[in-house]
């Protein structure tokens, strides 16, 4: 049996002690779930106006899904165009995480312009939402700053599509159309203003129509005193003119 030196043991277990966790893991935030917002332009453009502060630079750079990224990449899948003439802009103008007095604070801002070919016709809506939680303690491991960073990013998130499609439908309801497009996914069953199919109701008999009778399938002409006459056969087997 090998005998290892004290000191060969001590440094073997204070690396065992020290040696960091692994790294967790978050899925992607992804909403293709959600129904398209459909805007009755030719095209759209999104567009990043947003500029961090060294600070907001920092924590969005410790962040595993930058809230700058995810909300771009959600505006160029849910936003789409149904090839109507008219142009749209889709403008990031805020998608921030910074810490203010020990907290984690958050704010997404977007706005959406429209207009038709002609400049005639013009829109405007804009979504902001904000959310904020404690911040890790400046001794947290970086597992708890990446998983608080998450869940900020994720609360922000879920409340602009949210506000979005609120925004879009209370100030460019003119604009949307829920109708599928190319590319587009279909509308869920029961999303806000979707046009919803409606069976038609069971045709009404007819009111004040004779009776049909039935006929024998060989009729046999009963009345001598008009020749020709088959029971059923209406004016046309009289001689007379059927009514106009």
């Amino acid at each position: 049996m090998k005998h290892w030196p004290f000191s060969t043991l001590a440094v073997l277990a204070l690396a065992a002690c020290s040696s960091p966790a692994p790294l967790q893991t978050f899925a992607p935030l992804d909403y293709s779930y959600l129904p398209p917002l459909v805007l009755k332009v030719a095209s759209l453009n999104v567009v990043n106006n947003y500029v961090p502060s060294p600070s907001e630079a920092t924590w969005i750079g410790e962040d595993l899904v930058s809230p700058i990224t995810t909300l771009q990449n959600m505006l160029n899948r849910r936003i789409v165009a149904s090839g109507a003439p008219g142009t749209a802009t889709i403008a990031i103008q805020t998608a921030s995480i910074d810490q203010v007095n020990g907290n984690l604070t958050g704010t997404m801002t977007v706005d959406v312009r429209v207009a038709s070919p002609d400049g005639r016709s013009t829109g405007y809506a804009e979504a902001t939402v904000s959310a904020s939680q404690t911040a890790p303690d400046s001794g947290a491991s970086q597992n708890d700053t990446q998983s608080a960073l998450y869940g900020l990013t994720k609360r922000l998130m879920n409340d602009m599509n949210v506000q979005l499609q609120y925004q879009l439908q209370h100030n460019l309801g003119s604009w949307l159309s829920w109708s599928s497009t190319p590319g587009a996914a279909p509308l869920a069953a029961g999303a806000a203003g979707a046009i919803q199919a409606t069976p038609l109701p069971p045709a009404a008999p007819l009111t004040g129509a004779a009776p049909l009778v039935p006929q024998p399938a060989n009729p046999v002409n009963t009345n001598s005193a008009v020749p020709n006459y088959l029971p059923g056969a209406g004016p046309a087997a009289l001689g007379q003119a059927a009514p106009q």
